[in-house]
């Protein structure tokens, strides 16, 4: 089998042209709205706050980082999926299966997480909560409400689970040398062929994992609070405290 028609590279290239046609519809509405932005970094606050115990420690500190910025982040992240789209023909040459497989799902992430912050802006909208000019007003309860009027359930568990896989696959990634000194290797050719983001954004993946020595802690406990805060925000019931030190009582 061409390495091109393996489930990795296939499922790669599926997700990459959908990151693609989730940013040319955003390039259709005007570019990534003000209300995007402010919700990205409610997101991304409410993540750090979630997890501060986590990143408090130099073992995760870095694996904490690339999770926040790199998968979550509020920055655009065009450049780096056209760099990705543009190279495919090498990448797949070049890595293993299981190193393809980790950046389908990396991208399968962050495509997911842009279609449901859409959704969950637009159901704002819909409760004529303008975010971009009252930023205050996006607090734990009005996020909750906007995610069940969203009424994506199944998408907000593959979105949890994309995370698990993504880790793990990273994980068993890291264990082998040949990979850290084929991406030392292109670092100068990939930054002199303008594709410098991209270089970075794959030498902080593979950097965070092998620094933890071992994801299954950090990943099951992402894992446990996600579907903890999932369940809580879909019952509909009394919002409790999300912060890591409400998790450690």
């Amino acid at each position: 089998m061409s390495r091109s028609k393996s489930p990795a590279a296939q499922r790669f290239l599926a997700h990459l042209r959908r990151a693609r046609e989730l940013h040319s519809e955003v390039i259709a509405e005007g570019g990534l709205g003000p209300q995007h932005e402010v919700l990205s970094r409610w997101q991304s606050q409410r993540l750090a706050s979630t997890y501060t115990d986590l990143a408090s420690q130099r073992r995760y500190e870095k694996a904490i980082d690339f999770f926040l910025t790199d998968l979550y982040g509020t920055e655009d992240f065009t450049q780096r999926d056209a760099d990705l789209e543009r190279i495919y023909p090498i990448i797949v040459r070049a890595l293993s299966e299981n190193a393809l497989e980790s950046l389908a799902l990396a991208v399968e992430l962050h495509a997911l997480t842009r279609e449901l912050d859409s959704e969950l802006v637009q159901a704002l909208q819909r409760k004529q909560i303008d975010i971009t000019r009252h930023p205050d007003a996006l607090d734990q309860a009005i996020y909750a409400q906007a995610y069940r009027d969203c009424d994506n359930r199944d998408l907000r568990l593959r979105q949890i689970e994309l995370i698990q896989e993504t880790g793990e696959m990273l994980d068993e990634v890291v264990g082998h040398p040949l990979i850290f000194f084929t991406v030392r290797l292109v670092r100068a050719p990939a930054h002199a062929a303008g594709l410098g983001e991209l270089q970075k954004f794959i030498e902080r993946g593979l950097g965070a994992f092998k620094q933890m020595k071992g994801a299954t802690h950090f990943l099951q406990t992402i894992h446990n609070r996600e579907m903890f805060i999932l369940k809580e925000i879909l019952s509909g019931g009394p919002l409790s405290d999300w912060s890591a030190d409400a998790f450690n009582d």
